[in-house]
């Protein structure tokens, strides 16, 4: 059998608890390898509990949750940092080390096959130097290699950070608002970045996201959830804006729902 033709990722019945509150509950999804799928949704309706699921971030209370052919929940110890150096994950804050330059940042991405004592730049191998820098020219930053990671600008941190999981060789490539703190013309360049390096180097990639021309621009598919459940799974092609707007009224249904989704979209309009 071919298993390209397998599912990337398949979860099935997926419900989360913590304590009293039901985060997810029965959530299906299944992603395609090389397919780019984002996740819609008001603030608390699961978007970042399931993309934390696929990175065994969080486990889940029922369910099942299968990455590149292994039984997340299952997994322990080497087994579970080989599985997470397969998955890479950008964060809404970047989660970069100010202190440290940004080659050495995009270095921790290595950070799995390091052997001994971590002392800096020079624990790495010249190969990999090598590498990181050839990633840091792919997003555009390789003359700020030896710059502190923290003077530079928001949508600079953010390409950091995808160099920094491209050092993982991953083939899942798992986002969580990664536009959110940028203005409309970072977010749009850091977005067209993802795609392209998801096209080149055959990645899957499940993101989540706010701005719906974005969604639309961007995305294979649109999942939405509401209330921790898959209420909308739809392909992108042929969709505009008003289309979208359409199925976000079908998610948030009472005026409440509404009112808070018109104040997100705005929220979703960053200042620079």
């Amino acid at each position: 059998m071919n298993t390209n033709t397998e599912p990337v990722i398949r979860i099935e019945a997926l419900t989360k608890h913590f304590g009293a509150t039901r985060a997810l509950t029965d959530v299906d999804l299944t992603v395609a390898r090389g397919e780019i799928v984002v996740l819609l949704g008001l603030s608390g309706s699961g978007k970042s509990t399931l993309l934390r699921h696929i990175d065994a971030l969080e486990l889940p209370t029922a369910g099942t949750v299968g990455v590149l052919g292994e039984n997340v929940p299952a997994l322990r110890g080497r087994r579970l940092r080989q599985l997470r150096s397969r998955v890479g994950f950008i964060f809404q804050q970047f989660e970069l080390v100010g202190s440290l330059t940004v080659l050495e940042n995009v270095l921790t991405g290595a950070l799995s096959a390091l052997r001994g004592p971590r002392l800096g730049l020079w624990s790495y191998s010249r190969a990999d130097r090598l590498r990181a820098l050839g990633h840091l020219d792919r997003v555009g930053l390789l003359d700020r290699a030896y710059q502190r990671a923290d003077t530079l600008s928001g949508g600079q941190q953010q390409r950091v950070a995808i160099a920094r999981a491209l050092m993982q060789n991953p083939e899942v490539l798992l986002a969580d608002e990664p536009v959110a703190s940028l203005d409309p013309e970072s977010s749009s360049q850091v977005m067209s970045l993802i795609r392209q390096i998801a096209a080149d180097e055959g990645l899957t990639v499940v993101c989540s996201l706010h701005q719906v021309d974005l969604a639309i621009d961007w995305a294979d598919r649109i999942v939405g959830l509401r209330h921790g459940e898959v209420v909308l799974d739809t392909a992108t092609s042929g969709l505009d804006k008003a289309q979208v707007m359409e199925i976000y009224g079908r998610v948030a249904t009472t005026t409440a729902e509404m009112r808070m989704l018109e104040d997100e979209l705005r929220v979703a309009e960053p200042v620079a």
